[in-house]
């Protein structure tokens, strides 16, 4: 894995994190709206300002949509649904 593609565990921990409380939403009327919004928003913050994206010099858009692909296709893998 190059430069361009590794990510610290953390930020792909809160990725996948954020991915679940944002499915959870998506669902017609979940149980416990508020707490699911909270959680979205403060992992959404922590995956937005975390210390690697002002490690990187350039290539931030892009890092950030790997980061998103590489979560999904973990969450898929971990889900059994490859």
């Amino acid at each position: 894995m190059d430069d361009a593609t590794a990510f610290p565990h953390d930020l792909l921990a809160a990725e996948r994190a954020r991915r679940i409380a944002y499915q959870a939403l998506a669902k017609g009327r979940p149980e416990r709206t508020t707490t699911l919004r909270r959680r979205l928003l403060r992992l959404s913050a922590g995956v937005w300002f975390h210390p690697h994206w002002a490690a990187r010099s350039s290539g931030v858009p892009a890092a950030r949509v790997e980061l998103r692909r590489r979560a999904h296709d973990d969450g898929r893998c971990a889900e059994g649904e490859a």
